[in-house]
């Protein structure tokens, strides 16, 4: 799977109970400090697949420096002090942790939601079952194309697309919501409206689309990343091709969508609201370091899956200490530290740029997002 806010992110829900949770939770600390709103924690990176735009590996067995169940237990009793943060469980594939409910259900103890990104493969009825009782939410399954041939490419393993769609028939069975992730990329950017008839069609609660972090093995894909021009083409079809279903929508890795959004919106004549936009009226581009973070399996906390920055360690430092001190984050909170356009940009604060993006193509995490066509009013 991807290295998942993911999904990458995040399995979230709207309308219903996902925007009451993500409407009532805590926007500061009693400190001033941001509150986190997503924590994705990567339980394991043992995986049965390959995706090609991924950094985890087809490895059954544990990587060296995965927690202890007693060291991941007193990791969640930590996540209520900086928030009330739903908890993504992920990996590689979180399904093939032997403790994974058990750590589910202790989250549950704390009053967290939690949800998961399992790839689907190794869901049958049996695990659907599990998945409900120990409390998840909402799971999101990755479908990278309408057919197997598309989606097995990138997933690395014959049989991943039929696969995933058994999973979700067992978590329809055991009445567990569900999400489709997609990733964009070349290949399949023109097989959207196919990929989302097939969301459709299966049940979907929603329907998240991912543009392509070039990092990991994914930086070997560098021929499927569209370009910035092609970004905004995606993402006005996205804005335009939400109007045509009640289905959730979310643009995820796709800071620009919220500046494009409110373009869009300014020349309908429409206010951006959770009325007209749902949470995406209130929510903003790249979360890192401000609402969202993610937990590697050895402990390294960073900005997402996809910016492997170290940001504090938590086998040496508090989490709750890093969330609130990690210099990095402290970056990510100032608007002074952004670099060229993105600083002066006046969409900064629902944008901020892709991070992660901004570090693979250039070097520099902070500076300006490389693949946005947009010039801000103060530069032209």
């Amino acid at each position: 799977m991807h290295p998942k806010q993911h999904p990458h992110g995040a399995p979230t829900g709207h309308p219903g109970s996902h925007d009451v949770k993500m409407a009532a939770q805590r926007t500061t600390l009693d400190d001033g400090t941001p509150a986190a709103r997503l924590i994705a924690w990567e339980v394991t990176r043992s995986c049965n697949l390959a995706c090609k735009h991924c950094r985890a590996e087809a490895h059954l067995d544990p990587y060296p420096g995965e927690f202890s169940t007693e060291d991941a237990k007193a990791l969640i009793d930590t996540f209520p002090e900086v928030g009330d943060p739903i908890i993504i469980f992920t990996g590689g594939e979180p399904l093939l942790r032997p403790d994974i409910f058990e750590l589910v259900r202790h989250a549950r103890s704390k009053n967290l939601r939690c949800v998961m990104a399992p790839n689907g493969t190794l869901v049958n009825d049996e695990v659907a079952q599990k998945i409900k009782e120990s409390g998840i939410a909402r799971c999101s399954i990755s479908i990278d194309g309408p057919e197997a041939v598309s989606h097995d490419f990138l997933r690395g393993v014959p049989g991943a697309f039929d696969g995933a769609l058994a999973g979700i028939e067992a978590l329809k069975r055991a009445g567990v919501e569900f999400q489709i992730n997609t990733t964009v990329t070349r290949g399949n950017f023109n097989s959207f409206k196919d990929i989302f008839k097939l969301a459709e069609k299966l049940g979907a609660a929603a329907w998240h689309i991912f543009l392509l972090v070039p990092t990991g093995r994914a930086a070997q894909l560098g021929a499927e990343v569209i370009s910035g021009e092609e970004y905004e083409e995606v993402l006005n079809w996205f804005y335009d091709f939400r109007k045509t279903t009640s289905m959730h929508l979310k643009a995820t890795c796709a800071p620009h969508y919220y500046r494009i959004m409110r373009q869009r919106a300014k020349e309908e004549g429409l206010p951006v609201t959770p009325q007209t936009f749902g949470m995406d009226a209130v929510s903003k581009g790249c979360l890192g370091g401000t609402g969202f973070c993610f937990i590697s399996h050895t402990g390294q906390v960073q900005p997402c899956g996809y910016l492997e920055l170290d940001c504090g360690q938590i086998r040496e430092t508090p989490f709750p200490e890093i969330w609130r001190n990690s210099p990095q984050f402290a970056n990510f909170r100032n608007r002074e530290a952004y670099k060229g356009k993105c600083g002066p940009c006046e969409y900064h604060n629902v944008c901020s740029g892709c991070r992660a993006r901004a570090h693979t193509m250039s070097g520099d995490y902070m500076a300006e997002e490389p693949l946005c066509a947009y010039t801000p009013q103060k530069l032209r």
